[in-house]
C-alpha cells in the first residue's frame, strides 16, 4: 500500500489527507516511482485552498515535482530500467500527482538524474531552474550587458533567476518587499538588492541604470506593483509575468507602453517543457549548470510526508528563502496508527 495524499474540499491545509491506497500496475508508456522527495510548490497551495482558477476534480492528487526511482515500467517503455533515478517533469503534470509514497508518471515525463545529488536537492530544483530559464532566457532573450530586476526575489523562482541572470552577464536587480533576507539573497549574486516597502522603487531602478530603466522584469506579483514597475523599463523593454500573487488586477498601462513601445507577456513552465526542441535543451543545459554547482537552490524546511500540511503552511508563510521539501520514507517503516 502507498501513502497517498489526497483532497476531497477545497480549503486551508487541514483538507490534505493522507490515505492507504494501492498504486495500479503502469500502462502503456507510464512508470511505477518509488518516491523519496517532493518539491512543494507555490501554485499548488493557490489550487488547494481553491483560489487558482486550476480546479482539478476532486478527490485530487497535488504535485508536480518529484524525485525517486523507477519501481516497475509499463508496455512500450524503453530505456527507463528499474532503479534508474528520476525526477517528474510533464506538461500533462495535471494528470499525474506527485503527493505520495509510490505514483504512476508518463516515461515521456521523466528526467534521468545522475547521483551528484541527493534526492532532496534535485527535488528543490527543477521547477524553479526551468521557470527561471524558460521566462528570462527563451521568453525574455535576457543577454549579457542588460539589466534585469527580479521581483520576489526571495522566493525559489526567484532564487534560481537570480543565479541564471547573473551567469548569463546580465546586471541584476533584485527585489524583496523587508529587509529581512537581504544578507541571504546577497549569496545567489545580485547586483542591487531593492526593498519595495521603503523605497521609491522606479527612481531606485532609474538611478541604478543611469535613468536609462531595465530591459526586463521578471515578476511573479503582478497587480498594481507590475504596472507601476513598466514605468521603471527601457524603450523596447518587456515585463514578463510568472505569477499573480497579488490579488488586484493587472491593468496594462497602455500610453506608457506606446510611448516607449513597451511589452507585458505570461509565462509558464509547461509551455517551454511541451516544446520538442526548447523543452530538452532547457533541461541539458540546466542539468549540466546543477551538476557542476553553478545553479543552487538552498533548501529552506524539510518536513517527512505526514506532516505535508506543515510544509504547505511554509510556503504560505513565505519567510524564507528557497525551497519547501517533502521527504518520503518506506511505508513499511511509517508508526503505526
Amino acid at each position: 500500500m502507498a501513502k497517498v495524499v489526497r483532497i476531497h474540499e477545497f480549503g486551508d491545509p487541514a483538507v490534505l489527507h493522507i490515505e492507504d491506497m494501492e498504486v495500479a500496475a503502469p500502462g502503456e508508456g507510464e512508470v511505477r516511482i518509488a518516491v523519496e522527495a517532493i518539491g512543494i510548490n507555490r501554485l499548488e497551495a493557490t489550487i488547494r485552498s481553491g483560489q487558482s482558477p486550476m480546479k482539478p476534480p476532486l478527490p485530487a492528487i497535488l504535485g508536480t515535482e518529484a524525485v525517486g526511482r523507477i519501481a516497475a515500467a509499463g508496455k512500450g517503455v524503453t530505456g527507463w530500467p528499474v532503479g534508474t533515478r528520476v525526477a517528474t517533469l510533464s506538461a500533462a503534470s495535471g494528470t499525474y500527482g506527485t503527493y505520495a509514497s509510490e505514483i504512476l508518471y508518463s516515461a515521456a515525463g521523466l528526467v534521468r538524474l545522475p547521483d551528484v545529488l541527493d534526492s532532496v536537492d534535485w527535488a528543490a530544483s527543477w521547477v524553479a531552474f526551468l521557470t527561471a530559464w524558460g521566462g528570462l532566457r527563451d521568453s525574455g532573450g535576457l543577454k549579457a550587458g542588460q539589466t534585469v530586476i527580479i521581483t520576489a526575489a526571495s522566493s525559489a523562482i526567484g532564487v534560481a533567476a537570480m543565479q541564471i541572470a547573473r551567469n548569463l552577464g546580465a546586471n541584476v536587480i533584485a527585489t524583496t518587499r523587508t529587509p529581512a533576507k537581504i544578507d541571504q539573497l546577497a549569496n545567489f549574486g545580485p547586483h542591487h538588492i531593492l526593498i519595495t516597502e521603503d523605497n521609491d522603487v522606479v527612481g531606485e531602478i532609474r538611478r541604478i541604470t543611469g535613468g536609462r530603466g531595465a530591459d526586463l522584469i521578471f515578476d511573479p506579483i503582478a497587480g498594481a506593483f507590475a504596472e507601476l514597475l513598466m514605468d521603471s523599463l527601457a524603450e523596447e523593454g518587456t515585463l514578463i509575468l510568472y505569477g499573480g500573487l497579488s490579488r488586484e488586477p493587472t491593468t496594462f498601462p497602455r500610453p506608457l507602453a506606446m510611448r516607449r513601445c513597451l511589452t507585458m507577456r505570461g509565462f509558464n513552465m509547461f509551455s517551454l517543457l511541451s516544446d520538442e526542441d526548447r523543452g530538452p535543451a532547457a533541461i541539458e543545459a540546466l542539468r549540466a549548470g546543477i551538476v557542476s554547482g553553478a545553479y543552487r537552490m538552498p533548501v529552506a524546511h524539510r518536513f517527512p510526508l505526514e506532516n505535508i500540511a506543515d510544509a504547505h503552511r511554509a510556503v504560505e508563510r513565505d519567510a524564507h528563502v528557497g525551497k519547501v521539501v517533502v521527504t518520503v520514507q518506506d511505508p513499511d517503516e511509517w508508526p503505526s496508527g
